[in-house]
């Protein structure tokens, strides 16, 4: 599972240094992040999607459980406090310090659910994250004051019989929430959301590379949003990621990747090359939001002009 966790772990932060830095307006303008999940009443304005569904092939499915995992990340609003007055930075111990958005990590999980029960009628896992906000006292009367909202959904779950013992198993995410503004859909939405399945017993179907028996019933699965792929160590076939980008199966972070893959985001090349689009200013910007920051700024950069990875990696050097 650590296999899995790492990789997802890429996926689920990519583009998130470079989101996270821009201020308001200029993210008003641009988006990095992929995977996003918005509450309808916007999604339905601006054509984003609301929901996301992954389908894919489970053989031996008699007597197997599975069960699912959404992760996304939930925007924050950092705001600095100077003496109680909100300012957009401040200087502390030598460095500046920024009002900006960052990201918490969500995790929801199914628990284990039997393929039996999912054949008989779907199962609903609810979505719900509370609205929230803390302080962080940085010292001189500095201070920061985050605030979250409500993050509002489903994950519902259903199977079907594909013949011969084999299952179409189907999971799709659903934005419940409301507002159809800009702001309030990124905060209430579900960013780089992608789902792990795990199976206790059965084993899942490659979606791209099924078995030539099973090639018309793994081209009869109707995913959107989402890519669903086998995952884990190579050759096995218990764990499906399925992710807001294309992978192969199997993938894996890159031997050569340095960093811990959860601050690495440096591996994909959508980040590096959003890197080299930043101005003097934004970089300077996001060098001085936090120390971590600064630090994958500087790998992408030393990256940039790096050899390509290899196929089947999201991790390493890449250019």
């Amino acid at each position: 599972m650590d296999r899995v966790r790492s990789v997802a772990e890429v996926v689920l932060y990519e583009g998130h240094l470079l989101w996270p830095s821009r201020r308001p307006a200029r993210e008003a303008r641009q988006r990095w992040t992929v995977g996003g999940v918005y509450p309808r009443p916007y999604a339905e304005r601006a054509g984003e999607p609301w929901a996301v569904r992954a389908e894919f092939l489970m053989e031996d499915a008699r007597g197997a459980d599975v069960e699912f995992t959404l992760r996304f990340l939930h925007a924050v609003h950092r705001q600095v406090m100077d003496g109680g007055v909100p300012v957009e930075e401040a200087r502390v111990g030598g460095g500046t310090v920024t009002t900006r958005r960052e990201a918490r990590e969500r995790e929801i999980t199914s628990g284990r659910v039997s393929v039996a029960r999912l054949l008989r009628s779907p199962v609903r896992v609810p979505v719900a994250v509370a609205a929230g906000t803390d302080d962080e006292e940085l010292g001189g009367g500095i201070r920061f004051t985050r605030v979250w909202s409500r993050v509002d959904g489903t994950v519902s779950l259903s199977a079907a019989n594909a013949g011969d013992g084999v299952v179409r198993l189907r999971a799709e995410v659903v934005n419940t929430g409301g507002g159809d503004g800009t702001d309030q859909a990124v905060h209430a939405g579900m960013m780089c959301a992608h789902l792990v399945a795990w199976a206790g017993g059965g084993s899942f179907v490659s979606p791209g590379h099924p078995p030539d028996r099973l090639a018309e019933a793994a081209a009869a699965c109707s995913s959107e949003g989402l890519w669903p792929v086998l995952a884990g160590a190579p050759g096995t076939r218990d764990t499906v990621l399925a992710a807001p980008v294309v992978l192969y199966d199997w993938p894996q972070v890159a031997p050569e990747s340095t960093g811990d893959p959860f601050d690495g985001t440096e591996a994909d090349r959508l980040l590096v090359l959003g890197v080299l689009s930043l101005s003097e200013e934004e970089r300077r910007e996001l060098a001085a939001s936090d120390p971590r920051a600064a630090e994958l700024l500087e790998r992408c950069m030393a990256l940039a002009g790096g050899p390509r990875g290899r196929d089947g990696h999201v991790g390493g050097d890449a250019g």
